[in-house]
């Protein structure tokens, strides 16, 4: 674990995996919540989590880096369930590069829990890690100039659902009405780091 300081009261903190990322971000969260961390925001990414609004950054420096990373977040929330259709247009280019029929992607991919390891890209986009490595995918090799809001792809070890219509170069092989920003709701972003998520297969997919 590395901690270097952004400004004058922040911290990016750096980590081996995501995992430990998922698992630090965590760790921070509860420490803040019991009052034993003074931060204003925790914010992770793939293999890092930023500390901003810090008093003493060095002192937590010194801390983090002396100490190991925590284990496996508790998966203490609810699971939210997510419905989809596996009707997307990469579904048979995803079943190829797996080696199993198409009905099989739906089957694997609805029967995984997932986690938003991190959100980014856009508002309401989360990543989420729950597939074994084994079914890394690439992205496409040319982007799409429009992927509709609620599509449902995988890119390299993440799933993902677009909140909104806009480029992108996922695999897609499925779809959803669930809203996944909504400035009328509370809150807004549907989904956050360290949310437990499921995909529920509907339809005739």
């Amino acid at each position: 674990m590395r901690a270097l300081p952004v400004g004058d009261g922040a911290l990016l903190v750096e980590v081996a995996s995501g995992d430990e990322a998922q698992a630090l971000h965590a760790e921070l969260v509860r420490r803040r919540a019991a009052g034993l961390l003074t931060v204003r925001e925790i914010v992770p990414a793939a293999r890092t989590v930023l500390l901003d609004g810090l008093d003493d950054p060095g002192r937590l420096a010194s801390e983090l880096t002396a100490s190991e990373v925590p284990g496996t977040p508790p998966r203490e929330q609810d699971v939210l369930d997510i419905p989809v259709r596996y009707d997307g247009p990469d579904l048979a280019d995803v079943a190829a590069h797996w080696g199993v029929p198409e009905q099989e992607v739906a089957r694997i991919h609805a029967g995984t829990e997932f986690r938003v390891a991190f959100c980014g890209f856009a508002p309401g986009f989360g990543y989420l890690t729950g597939l074994p490595a084994r079914y890394d995918v690439p992205r496409r090799a040319t982007p799409r100039t429009r992927v509709p809001a609620g599509s449902v792809g995988l890119a390299g070890p993440y799933t993902g659902v677009y909140p909104r219509s806009s480029p992108g170069g996922w695999q897609l092989i499925g779809t959803t009405d669930t809203v996944l920003w909504d400035h009328a709701r509370v809150p807004v972003a549907l989904l956050s780091p360290g949310t437990r998520v499921r995909f529920v297969r509907v339809g005739r997919s």
